[in-house]
């Protein structure tokens, strides 16, 4: 990552799980006390998106992509192992893990307490969520497990491009398992919205800034100012889908215990089999770190938009994918608390340590 400066989680980051239980809070009494709002909101739609939604998921994801430094791809050579043990955990195993895990949990440990119909609902949620793989926030999850940055960088520009190419076909096969059909055109048309366009807007925003300012300004000065608009991006978005979902988690609170159950369990279980297969394969601990907690995290905010486009605000769809953004933070602390302590564990029975390490 030439030139970027690596921040720590800031206070917002930090705090994020809080901000996300008091903005849960504050959409359900807005949808319990003021109906009239979310009933506008709801109602301000145009193509099948919902144009506040969509507005604030665009304040979310852009500064992210601004982050992505493409040419970064030609050091894919410089570790090409490691690439391919994160892409393939975010690939080919934890898209059908979510799935399995999902599908256990929500519609046969959970079969008692939770009728059928919502279960699918919830299942198809954990497989949106599943099936993006994290993008721009693992660097901070990186960072602080002191992850090698280029090659971090290199991770995510890569997922950026299979997510293009990959996220729909897997979408369409697990959801087809269980005869959820949804069409082909919403689903390129979000990822067109909500990947393409930031992506694009982004990559110009970089390309040009850098030029005129240079690559320190745009790393140590510009981006840093979108850092605290993309988490109120977030949690104004989280206050409009719990306004709309206020009924269901009023009547059933539940139901978010239920759905973070399978969620958690993909995050740790992913996670631990790219660190072991690193560890097994001799990868340095600066490569198994970003590796791992790539391979466990999501991309909430495409989920969520996706969600959104193809069953509407107020789904269980939707609610299962934001059960993600509740999770995922305390969940990636954690592994990153994990993947740091055992540093030392990790090359136990090495015949020496790479120069390479941190």
């Amino acid at each position: 990552m030439s030139g970027q400066k690596t921040q720590g989680i800031g206070f917002f980051e930090k705090y994020l799980t809080v901000w996300v239980l008091l903005c849960m809070a504050a959409g359900i009494l807005i949808g319990k006390f003021l109906p009239g709002i979310p009933a506008v909101l709801e109602g301000l739609q145009y193509a099948g998106q919902n144009l506040p939604i969509a507005v604030l998921i665009w304040i979310m994801i852009y500064p992210m992509m601004m982050k992505i430094d493409f040419q970064s791809i030609r050091n894919v050579g410089k570790h090409p192992l490691g690439i391919l043990i994160s892409s393939g955990s975010s690939w080919v195993i934890k898209p059908f893990l979510m799935f399995g895990l999902a599908t256990l949990f929500l519609k046969v440990v959970f079969q008692p307490f939770i009728p059928a119909g919502l279960a699918q609902d919830f299942v198809t949620g954990a497989v949106l969520l599943g099936t993006a793989p994290c993008t721009a926030m693992v660097f901070v999850w990186s960072n602080l497990a002191k992850g090698d940055p280029a090659h971090t960088l290199v991770q995510v520009s890569i997922n950026d491009l299979l997510i293009l190419v990959l996220f729909v076909p897997w979408v369409q096969v697990l959801l087809g398992v269980n005869d959820v059909h949804i069409p082909w055109d919403t689903l390129i048309f979000s990822i067109i919205l909500f990947v393409v366009v930031p992506l694009v807007g982004g990559a110009l925003t970089r390309i040009l800034t850098i030029r005129k300012k240079g690559e320190t300004y745009f790393n140590e000065k510009f981006v840093p100012k979108f850092d605290g608009i993309t988490t109120l991006g977030l949690l104004l978005t989280l206050v409009i889908i719990f306004s709309f979902q206020g009924d269901i988690l009023l009547e059933q609170p539940l139901y978010v215990l239920l759905i973070a159950v399978p969620l958690i369990f993909q995050n740790l279980i992913s996670s631990t089999f790219t660190y072991l297969l690193c560890k097994w394969t001799k990868q340095p601990h600066n490569i198994a770190a970003p590796a791992s907690l790539i391979a466990a995290s999501d991309f909430f905010e495409l989920s969520v938009a996706v969600a959104i486009a193809l069953f509407g605000p107020d789904s269980p769809v939707v609610l299962a994918c934001t059960v993600g953004v509740l999770t995922e933070v305390p969940v990636m602390l954690m592994l990153v608390r994990i993947i740091t302590k055992t540093k030392a564990w990790y090359y136990k029975g090495w015949h020496s340590k790479p120069a390479v390490n941190n």
